[in-house]
């Protein structure tokens, strides 16, 4: 079978609603655009209606499918909805990402006027899931606002080394979003076995490393030594609000992504950059370890060692700055939403 230039992976696990809405916002680019890409779906063992909804769409896009008998864990399924595909590169979203009516389009470009690039960072808009479920169901992005926020706002568009993109004014969470990267197939392939086998076995979730953020582990080997390309105009939506592990943000931005930039460094990350990136990713430590603390039961304390993990950040000048970081936060948040409302 002759490989597709792109394969859309979406691993989804009970979110029916938001896979159709996933699904219908893939429908609404150009047929022409959508004829050259896969729709690899793996579903995680849901109890919902999930594989009437793939069913419901069959017909409209090119789903390559797959159902477990049971949910294999986060990771195990991301890996496999990514063997599903056969093409040269992968975008790998979340079932509640929307894409936009023009992104396969772009996307398409990209890849086919970049053929010596492997990663491609696409950028996304934030919006929230009670705006689009105050909408008619599926979702239709035509209805999407105006005045949406981007996730990255750099603006410099173009080629760069892969290790150039963790930076905080580029990617503020150094490419945690999977939603935001389209990336060279063959390389993933041949870097997924990095992965311990213990940590993507285990069934608790962001238990490790590996089974909070398998991506980052296989792209800081796969395409540190790649080139990369940055485009500022969002290719798809993020929606804030279907997340239910975000009790444990504190867990996932505090501890998890400075164990990212520990992998970025050892695969090449300058020790200037590491050590700027390290002290932008406290900005929220001493509240998100008070949370973790006073949350015990659901905030995934249990994975850490609280001394050490203090210890090993007291040098930056932000983990002593987080605490007022984390009040100016929280006025300019209250300050715009009494402007939203008058």
């Amino acid at each position: 079978m002759q490989k597709k230039k792109l394969a859309i992976c979406i691993p989804t696990y009970n979110r029916a609603n938001c896979l159709r809405n996933c699904l219908e916002s893939i429908s609404c680019n150009e047929d022409i655009f959508i004829n050259q890409v896969d729709i690899c779906i793996s579903n995680n063992g849901s109890s919902d209606f999930t594989e009437e909804v793939i069913d419901e769409y069959k017909e409209k896009l090119p789903i390559i499918r797959s159902s477990n008998n049971k949910n294999i864990g986060i990771p195990r399924n991301f890996l496999k909805v990514v063997s599903m595909a056969n093409s040269e590169f992968i975008w790998l979203i979340g079932d509640d990402d929307l894409l936009l009516p023009d992104s396969l389009k772009k996307s398409l470009e990209l890849i086919n006027l970049n053929k010596d690039v492997d990663f491609f960072y696409v950028n996304s808009f934030h919006l929230s899931t009670d705006y689009v479920d105050s909408h008619n169901q599926p979702f239709n992005t035509i209805n999407l606002p105006n005045n949406m926020e981007r996730f990255s706002k750099y603006n410099k568009e173009g080629k760069l080394k892969f290790l150039d993109l963790i930076k905080p004014k580029i990617s503020f969470d150094f490419l945690g979003g999977m939603f935001l990267s389209i990336f060279r197939k063959d390389n993933w392939d041949k870097h997924a076995h990095m992965l311990d086998q213990r940590a993507i076995y285990d069934d608790q979730t962001f238990s490790h490393f590996d089974n909070t953020f398998p991506h980052l582990k296989i792209f800081s080997y796969a395409f540190s030594n790649s080139l990369a390309y940055f485009n500022p105009v969002p290719l798809n939506v993020c929606l804030t609000g279907a997340r239910e592990w975000s009790p444990m943000e504190p867990l996932v931005r505090n501890v998890r992504l400075i164990e990212a930039l520990e992998l970025y460094k050892k695969n090449g990350l300058s020790t200037f950059q590491y050590h700027l990136c390290r002290n932008f990713a406290l900005s929220n430590f001493i509240p998100g370890l008070g949370y973790m603390i006073f949350n015990k039961d659901i905030s995934g304390y249990k994975y850490i060692n609280p001394i050490k993990v203090i210890i090993s950040n007291c040098l930056y000048p932000m983990f002593y700055l987080s605490f007022f970081s984390f009040i100016i936060r929280k006025i300019k948040d209250k300050l715009i939403y009494k402007s939203n409302l008058s």
